[in-house]
């Protein structure tokens, strides 16, 4: 699909990757607006990119999520491109799992109902335009988990519901359905898992941008694509690599 000239909404633009790819596709000639929970970070972001809109909303929460669409479809109808980025992330023990349930609630809600619920507002306004895409942010542990359990969980989830929206979409419209699953990132996102190790999220910005142009669905980036070969070849090593040391 063509990368300019698209109106793109990110949610949770304000960091990390959301932010490196907001920084590109506004820097390609797109239209762009981002989402983030926090009006001082959403600020942050917008003093580093030029031509952008920000918007506040917690996609975990209905009203926002009525209000965040209603405004798009009144000052954005043009929106052809929604790429779904917003996550939360806890570390916890599950095998003293006080609390698991509470955690595991909040993180499936963020990662992937709240995905289906944007998705679903939005799909209206995507069916009218002659080109336009929804891209999934998952994760490597969508195929292995790592020690983020109800993360683990939840981008497993958003994997599977993905590729059953690309099958029915591509059916009858002409929306296009992308997954972007990044490996380990240096963000602060994962700075509880090491995050210094990963790969910068410009990297991951930049992969997305070229599948985009070349209609690469399964956007497996950087390590990601190693782990699941070696899960297709053995899970029991691919489990085992993904687990703390």
């Amino acid at each position: 699909m063509n990368t300019t000239n698209n109106t793109v909404l990110i949610s949770g633009g304000t960091a990390g990757i959301g932010l490196e790819i907001a920084k590109l596709l506004s820097a390609a000639g797109n239209k762009v607006i981002i989402t983030g929970r926090d009006q001082q970070r959403l600020d942050a972001a917008l003093g580093q990119l030029e031509h952008v809109t920000g918007i506040i909303c917690d996609v975990s929460k209905n009203k926002d999520v009525e209000a965040l669409v209603e405004r798009v479809t009144t000052d954005f109808p043009e929106v052809n491109v929604v790429i779904n980025n917003a996550g939360r992330a806890e570390l916890y023990d599950v095998a003293n799992s006080e609390g698991a349930f509470d955690i595991a609630a909040d993180e499936m809600l963020t990662n992937y109902l709240a995905v289906i619920h944007l998705n679903e507002k939005l799909l209206p306004l995507l069916k009218g335009h002659d080109e336009a895409a929804i891209v999934n942010v998952s994760s490597v542990v969508a195929f292995v988990p790592n020690s983020l359990v109800s993360y683990s969980a939840s981008k497993a989830a958003l994997h599977s519901y993905t590729q059953s929206l690309r099958i029915a979409l591509s059916r009858a419209t002409k929306v296009k359905v992308f997954e972007l699953m990044p490996p380990l990132v240096n963000t602060d996102f994962s700075a509880m898992i090491n995050g210094k190790a990963g790969i910068p999220p410009a990297v991951v910005a930049a992969a997305l941008v070229d599948a985009l142009a070349h209609d690469t669905y399964e956007i497996r980036v950087g390590n990601t694509q190693y782990i699941y070969d070696l899960y297709r070849k053995s899970p029991e090593d691919a489990l085992k690599l993904m687990q703390p040391a």
